[in-house]
């Protein structure tokens, strides 16, 4: 009898036991789902200025994501390179040289392709070309910083007026109140509107700051490399031949 009555129990807990993870599993999609829909109402709730800031996001992520890119590539060099253009420069293929730079496409091979074609000039006149050069190369990978960096302090200030302009609706609410009874839904509106303005701007402001801090010291680093191969040219025309 007591075996029986296992066998009946034991299919019994089986089954309990597998609907338990489905259970669990519903509840939290139920809860995830939920979530999201919160936080797109969330989003709504805060008005136009919401739509200005996710724009402002948009477009600084775009920035941020094409100018890596760039500065990646800027950085990929072939370690042999400067070794090459001193044979051919040596050997006195100035041609190869040039279309070893030409072929290596990155700003140190275009401040090398400038210096080569400055040989014969005085040092001075080759290192100021060179440098030029390199100015150049460094505002070309600049371009579109100042666009994140005014994103990154103008995304709190535009959050701040959204504060500001919920805040103004909150109080219109409370002088149309004839009776001078205060209450909490007639004021729900504004406030909620001003604090999600001001979370979304400080959110879009954190984001382009880090990125924009990013971007800068990856051309630092892009600017020493410069910097190096510079050194490493001028030193090459210096030696003895």
């Amino acid at each position: 009898m007591l075996f029986q009555i296992q066998n009946q129990i034991d299919p019994m807990l089986t089954a309990a036991q597998q609907a338990v993870p489905v259970a669990v599993a519903d509840t939290v999609a139920e809860t995830v789902t939920e979530n999201s829909i919160r936080v797109f109402e969330m989003a709504k709730s805060g008005g136009w200025i919401m739509i200005v800031l996710a724009v402002m996001l948009a477009f600084a992520i775009y920035l941020f994501i094409e100018r890596l890119v760039v500065i990646i590539k800027a950085t990929k060099e072939d370690k042999t390179f400067m070794n090459r253009i001193r044979d051919y420069i040596k050997e006195g293929k100035i041609d190869s040289a040039i279309k070893l730079c030409h072929k290596e496409d990155t700003p140190s091979a275009h401040m090398i392709e400038k210096g080569i074609t400055r040989i014969g000039r005085p040092m001075q006149d080759v290192q100021v070309a060179i440098e030029n050069v390199g100015n150049l190369e460094v505002s070309k990978l600049e371009k579109g910083l100042v666009l994140i960096a005014t994103i990154a302090a103008g995304a709190p200030m535009l959050g701040f007026l959204g504060t500001v302009l919920g805040m103004i609706q909150t109080f219109f609410n409370m002088a149309q109140n004839a009776s001078g009874v205060i209450e909490i839904a007639a004021l729900s509106d504004g406030m909620y509107q001003a604090m999600v303005t001001t979370v979304g701007g400080l959110i879009v402001g954190i984001l382009a700051m880090f990125a924009y801090n990013l971007l800068v010291s990856r051309i630092d680093r892009v600017v020493r490399q410069l910097e190096s191969r510079t050194m490493e040219f001028m030193d090459l025309l210096n030696e003895p031949a």
